[in-house]
């Protein structure tokens, strides 16, 4: 075989080779896809139902998320739910093609419905300073979703956060003596004690990057009515420690945010998240 005609036949198989490599493995930009599913209350509404499946599509990340909703849910009746297959949340999907609620819906339907990455739980916000409303109740939901979850399904334990200062949440002073450095400290004390006695996949520590935040420019402004978020900056910070927790994709740079926010609070948030996903300060 001739020379040049030899270097020719060597180049055409390189090129089939690289073609077959591309078509074999994404490249790095494909979009992935990842599903999320909350046991929750309003506080996972304020974390997940706006912003996020936004800023996961920003990094090339197709996400879905459902959103079991009960207003004001605590891991007791969570579990008590569970046991009895009652069929009392409302169901929440979240996708980039939109929102679509579903009444009447059971925690054993929702975990069942699809092939999920990840399913998080957390305590009702009035509850989360207070060790003794956990347990049982927190051991026997995991114990219950663990039997209807796949193996390779992680759980994760999201921490929520105190009230604001001037809260009129009726819980604030009864619980704690309507004192948020207080109930801080109590719900810090009480999410070290879940994650030394629970083996959860993820954490996300929502509390302290609210109580960050608090440090900055914002100051106790995170919130809309004293407990759940601000429509903007409040919702736009979890959604970007979700991002962060969730995926490993930082949300530092991202360019979607919320009417009305402006850039300045979308800089703020983004630095803020990044911080706390990295280095939580709970253990």
């Amino acid at each position: 075989m001739k020379p040049i005609r030899c270097i020719s036949v060597l180049l055409m198989l390189v090129a089939v080779e690289l073609l077959l490599v591309s078509w074999r493995e994404p490249s790095p930009s494909a979009t992935r896809e990842v599903k999320v599913l909350c046991i929750g209350n309003s506080f996972s509404i304020d974390a997940v139902e706006n912003n996020l499946v936004e800023l996961a599509a920003e990094r090339g990340i197709e996400m879905k998320v459902g959103n079991l909703y009960i207003g004001g849910c605590s891991l007791k009746r969570h579990a008590l739910n569970v046991r009895g297959d009652s069929a009392v949340y409302s169901y929440r999907v979240m996708t980039r093609e939109g929102r679509v609620v579903t009444d009447s819906v059971s925690i054993l339907q929702a975990l069942e419905s699809d092939e999920w990455d990840v399913v998080t739980m957390q305590q009702a916000s009035h509850y989360s300073g207070q060790w003794y409303t956990y347990e049982p109740w927190l051991s026997e939901l995991i114990d219950s979703v663990r039997l209807h979850i796949a193996p390779k399904t992680k759980l994760f334990w999201y921490m929520t956060w105190a009230y604001q200062q001037d809260a009129t949440h009726g819980a604030f002073i009864p619980n704690y003596n309507g004192d948020q450095a207080y109930m801080y400290d109590e719900i810090l004390g009480c999410n070290r004690q879940v994650l030394k006695r629970h083996h959860f996949d993820g954490f996300i520590p929502g509390g302290v990057a609210i109580q960050e935040a608090r440090k900055t420019k914002l100051g106790d402004t995170l919130c809309r009515d004293g407990y759940h978020l601000s429509y903007t900056y409040g919702r736009y910070l979890m959604a970007c420690l979700w991002l962060e927790v969730l995926t490993g994709k930082s949300a530092k740079g991202c360019t979607f945010m919320p009417e009305k926010m402006t850039d300045e609070q979308r800089k703020i948030t983004q630095k803020v998240a990044h911080k706390v996903a990295k280095k939580p300060v709970i253990k």
